[in-house]
């Protein structure tokens, strides 16, 4: 039986673009285990109230319920051990230092750069949601927040330069394979790649060549993605 989930959809359902559902999108297919992917909506929120919240990803696992990629994360590998997602307690932990980085630091420097777009792919019945709770966290107008990209890009590149030191010395961020850290890193860059065709890496730019072996990865799931 498949693992159900629920996973944030642009007006297009094959428009899937959430970071942390792209997290959890590579960790399953890591684990090689079968997966319904049913879209979800920002105004969808009845439809997980079961999860006891009301954000994505949530995953059915026949009787279990998990939600947050993290959490998710966690009990994939408690439930399917093998291809593990960490290598062992020590790199969980560094995995979970890595997912810290990638909300504080990423997440928020991103969506200065493509929030505007985001408004152009999502469901209408959205869009007034979408930008009153997003202007309200950001105190400017959705076009205010974006605007100028072009001339801040290099400062958010200089943002990666951990990641890119470490891709220097090997080819994923796991090590000889891709591990969980890998997947946050690129489930988060998942997020302007599905959203906008903005440009926020260069292509010599190491962290550019291991997003697209990521890509690549798992049959193509990252490269087949529908773009916005």
């Amino acid at each position: 039986m498949s693992i159900v989930l629920y996973d944030l959809a642009g007006a297009d359902p094959d428009v899937r673009f959430s970071p942390y559902c792209w997290r959890t999108r590579f960790a399953l297919a890591h684990k090689g285990l079968p997966v319904e992917s049913v879209p979800w909506r920002f105004s969808d929120g009845a439809a997980i109230a079961f999860s006891g919240q009301g954000k994505v990803p949530v995953i059915q696992d026949e009787g279990t319920i998990v939600s947050d990629s993290w959490a998710i994360a966690t009990y994939l590998e408690e439930q399917v051990p093998a291809p593990t997602l960490f290598g062992g307690g020590t790199g969980r932990a560094h995995a979970l230092f890595v997912n810290a980085w990638a909300d504080a630091v990423l997440v928020g420097g991103i969506a200065r750069f493509i929030v505007r777009d985001m408004l152009d792919i999502i469901d209408p019945g959205d869009r007034d949601y979408f930008r009153s709770s997003r202007e309200a966290r950001f105190g400017a107008t959705l076009e205010a927040v974006q605007a100028g990209r072009g001339d801040r890009v290099t400062a958010f590149r200089a943002l990666l330069l951990p990641i890119r030191l470490v891709l220097r010395k090997q080819a994923w961020l796991g090590g000889a394979a891709p591990s969980y850290a890998d997947h946050i890193v690129a489930g988060t860059l998942m997020w302007p790649y599905c959203a906008s065709r903005f440009e926020l890496l260069e292509q010599s730019d190491p962290v550019s060549q291991w997003h697209g072996r990521i890509l690549d990865l798992y049959g193509g799931l990252g490269r087949s993605a529908k773009r916005g």
